[in-house]
């Protein structure tokens, strides 16, 4: 039998929760180490699943790397191989940010297209339109993304939707591209200005992290850094929304609570005590929640990545609560493991109508994505019984020592199983 949770309900989770370094970070800035010839070293690394398939991509591309703990030591050669067309990358999306590196240093890149989460369609179609505007040519020829460039320049590239992965891949490939590239309708995430202070750091010349411009003055050369990773918003507001739907008290460490604003509001409209602190927040809920209605949409706005948290804490709040999901077509396969769970929900294209009950009924349910996985546990914590979560291992490519630190706020998981 493989490996599942067993989830006990019923108790209130209080206590201090550190959070490492953000999953949606740390693998394009261990991409970003391409861009170098020599020792790049990356700093507060999670211990997700994620990083040492990173690992094994570079590898692949002729890198040395060294984990040890939280640090990533990745070697570059001076010429890195073009060629990620192995196992390691049809795991997982993020493998695909190796793509505009390659073309910067290699002038071609040859990347098997990537796997990961079953969430909807995420087309590279924006990645290669930005790579041609600036220069390449781009296909897709036998599952693999092909693009290869004599010259890389500078252009004024828009996206038609502020997409992360675009925007890391065409920023990544132009700071070694002759001239200035713009672009316009960028993401702004925290992590693609994570990714902008890394690159600053290694010589390049990138100003707008955080904007919807982003200015790239190409240069010809970048050398190695040593860089830190930001900590991982989606994770510090899992265990945010954790609290508010147990009635707990917990203080969450090791992140920017600037990068949480939109979703510390929607707590503290559920009715929850929320104070912002130097390395965090912290959420104290007495009552039960109050419905909220939520609306995903890229950064600033609430994230895609917290629609399945906020789908639980509405199926417990009081009144009923309205969910739209903008960004991700397929997202909504959750519900119908909640409502396994005894929430009362109704979905209908982008929206979801989840009228709150007092408290949900354990059954056994499957993870679908990471975040959906860890959805299906916050559930659990509010149902009577014991509840069952299987296909745990996407939840272990996206929360770091998710056991430990949730019995370490008083709740009640084993996992169990791996015959």
């Amino acid at each position: 039998m493989s490996e599942h949770f067993l989830v006990t309900g019923g108790n209130r989770l209080e206590g201090e929760v550190l959070v490492g370094g953000a999953k949606n970070s740390v693998l394009k800035l261990m991409a970003a180490a391409l861009l170098a010839e020599g020792t790049t070293v990356v700093t507060n690394c999670p211990d997700i699943l994620d990083v040492p398939l990173m690992a094994d991509v570079l590898r692949g591309l002729g890198c040395e790397v060294e984990l040890e703990d939280s640090e990533v030591r990745i070697t570059t050669p001076a010429e890195p191989k073009y060629h990620a067309d192995f196992d390691a990358v049809k795991q997982f999306r993020a493998s695909v940010c190796v793509l505009g590196p390659l073309v910067a240093r290699c002038r071609r890149a040859v990347v098997a297209l990537p796997g990961g989460d079953a969430i909807g369609s995420r087309p590279l179609d924006m990645h290669q339109s930005g790579l041609r505007l600036l220069g390449a040519r781009s296909e897709i020829e036998h599952g693999c993304v092909v693009a290869e460039a004599d010259d890389l320049h500078g252009a004024n590239i828009r996206l038609v939707f502020p997409s992360v992965g675009a925007t890391e891949n065409i920023l990544m490939a132009a700071v070694l591209a002759r001239g200035e590239t713009v672009i316009d309708n960028a993401a702004r995430e925290p992590e693609i200005v994570d990714l902008c202070n890394m690159l600053n750091e290694m010589g390049a010349k990138v100003s707008g992290g955080g904007s919807s411009t982003l200015t790239i003055q190409g240069v010809r050369k970048l050398e190695p850094t040593i860089h830190r990773v930001i900590g991982d918003r989606i994770v510090a507001a899992t265990w945010g929304v954790a609290a508010s739907m147990t009635r707990g008290d917990v203080r969450v460490r090791g992140v920017n609570h600037k990068h949480l604003g939109l979703v510390l509001d929607k707590l503290r409209t559920a009715g929850a005590e929320v104070t912002p602190e130097v390395d965090g927040f912290r959420v104290i809920q007495r009552e039960r929640p109050k419905a909220v209605n939520f609306a995903t949409l890229p950064y600033p706005g609430f994230p895609t990545d917290l629609q399945p948290m906020a789908i639980g804490l509405a199926a417990v709040a009081v009144g009923t609560s309205m969910i739209t999901e903008n960004v991700f077509e397929s997202r909504f396969r959750f519900v119908e493991e909640m409502i396994r769970l005894g929430a009362d929900a109704r979905t209908d294209g982008h929206h979801a109508v989840i009228r709150g009950v007092p408290v949900l009924s354990s059954a056994p349910v499957w993870s679908s994505d990471i975040r959906a996985g860890a959805g299906l546990v916050l559930a659990g914590l509010v149902a009577d019984g014991t509840t069952e979560v299987h296909d745990i291992f996407h939840i272990d490519r996206g929360y770091p020592r998710f056991v430990e630190n949730l019995r370490g706020l008083g709740g009640v998981i084993e996992r169990v199983g791996s015959e």
